[in-house]
């Protein structure tokens, strides 16, 4: 069977431009940023907001060379078919099992996340029936229709880019001391310990924690298929995201480590709530909490679709039972759906029965995953954008190629590189390649139980 285009029948064109920008900004707006930097800032000092705009560049570049192929070959399949375009069947079955593994596991992993903020508001109700519960409710909402996967992923990322521009109005208000009784100082980025006080090296390490907090941008390059014009939203949606990456990521962080000494935040709590909480904002912690809930409902929501969507297209090429590639009457790719929401409900039993093992594990395998796949899309862009000169199919070039894409690439295998040298993170990097050799030796059964391994057909666009 052929890769789904954008011009596959069975699949509904409902999702709207707004549903494309607001899944593809608020992506990348979750619990790795409102929490998660106040372990950068540790590590980095007052110059962390350095490190988020050095990551949020290189995010954003990978974005733009995905926004180049996908608005030359809009496709269900989006990264996943540009790999098996550019190197044929098995980058294809990788990169797509690679992906599907992370979000699926990503899946569980939030659901818990999720059950233990709810828990601690009604602590009679285990964390592992919350969870189920949520996986249940987003579940129920992905198996509607995909309208209503966008206008729910619509309005969650809304709420999580309503919370992030009050922050900043509030907390830039509080360091141009145009809020009464400010103690804002510029002096904060020198005066405890140095602007850099780990050194310089600590810029980029801290780029392996923040590039984590950013994957899930790039699901947008996958829903724009399901809509009525997937190059004009692509670009749309990859220009939007690249200045609002750098300005939320980077302006916030600025303004934290300004609003008050860096010294003053604990790694493991908000750094928002912290600043909040120095400017006299009440509740903040309780608000904040339901903002990350909200975060996490977006991750779960975003991520079954993503995870039904890509076996679908692995189905559609024989990489995966053919079954699940029948959709419903909405256009949903219903068995998928259901596939992806198993092992996620998997997941959550084992995050209940074996936390600190086999939990560990899945969450430590899938976390560097993401690296492996972006470098995909680098090497995919680098292949295949003569085919999309020749064809004249190029309609959003990435800038300054091959340099700037050669530069991100380098990027991107540096980070993998330093993990290996990284105590903290080679346990993560290792597990991963557990993974990829597992997945690389189903691939190796799949084509001995065939006897041969089909030769792939891509749509041409």
């Amino acid at each position: 069977m052929p890769v789904q285009s954008e011009h596959d029948p069975r699949l509904k064109r409902s999702l709207k431009t707004r549903h494309i920008s607001m899944l593809a900004l608020g992506g990348v707006i979750g619990a790795g940023l409102f929490v998660g930097s106040s372990a950068v800032i540790a590590s980095t000092g007052p110059g962390a907001f350095i490190t988020y705009a050095i990551t949020g560049l290189i995010v954003a570049l990978v974005m733009r060379m995905l926004g180049e192929m996908a608005a030359a070959h809009p496709s269900k399949g989006s990264f996943v078919d540009y790999a098996r375009m550019a190197f044929g069947r098995p980058a294809g079955y990788m990169t797509g099992w690679l992906y599907w593994y992370f979000w699926v596991i990503v899946v569980g992993f939030e659901a818990v996340v999720g059950g233990q903020i709810i828990n601690a508001w009604l602590p009679a109700i285990p964390v592992w029936v919350i969870a189920l519960g949520l996986m249940l409710g987003m579940t129920l909402l992905n198996l509607m229709s995909v309208h209503s996967f966008g206008e729910a992923e619509y309005w969650f990322a809304g709420v999580k880019v309503a919370a992030i521009v009050v922050f900043l109005l509030v907390t830039g208000a509080f360091v141009l001391h145009l809020w009464p009784n400010s103690d804002a100082s510029f002096g904060h980025l020198t005066e405890h310990g140095g602007f850099l006080p780990h050194g310089v090296g600590s810029l980029f390490t801290g780029v392996v924690v923040v590039i984590f907090s950013m994957t899930g941008v790039e699901v947008a390059t996958l829903a724009a298929a399901e809509s009525q014009d997937p190059s004009r939203n692509i670009r749309k949606a990859v220009n939007t995201v690249m200045v609002r990456i750098l300005v939320f990521f980077v302006l916030a962080t600025f303004f934290i480590v300004v609003a008050q000494p860096w010294t003053s935040l604990t790694p493991g709590k908000s750094p928002f709530v912290t600043t909040l909480e120095h400017i006299g904002i009440p509740y903040a912690g309780d608000m904040l909490t339901v903002v990350i809930l909200v975060a996490v409902l977006s991750v779960l929501n975003a991520g079954l679709y993503t995870s039904s969507r890509l076996l679908y297209v692995l189905a559609a090429n024989d990489e995966a039972p053919r079954w699940i590639a029948g959709v419903n009457r909405k256009g949903v790719p219903v068995r998928g759906v259901l596939a992806s929401t198993l092992v996620g409900y998997g997941c959550v039993v084992i995050a209940a029965l074996w936390p600190d093992t086999v939990f560990q594990f899945l969450i430590n395998s899938s976390g560097t995953v993401f690296l492996f796949v972006y470098l995909m899309i680098c090497l995919s862009q680098l292949k295949l954008r003569r085919r999309w000169v020749e064809e004249g199919s190029l309609k959003f070039a990435m800038w300054g190629h091959p340099v700037l894409p050669l530069m991100v690439t380098a990027a991107i295998v540096s980070v993998l590189v330093s993990m290996a040298f990284d105590p903290s993170m080679q346990l993560s990097l290792l597990q991963c390649l557990v993974a990829i050799v597992a997945i690389g030796a189903s691939y190796l059964l799949m084509r001995l139980g065939r006897g041969r391994a089909p030769k792939a057909q891509v749509a041409q666009p």
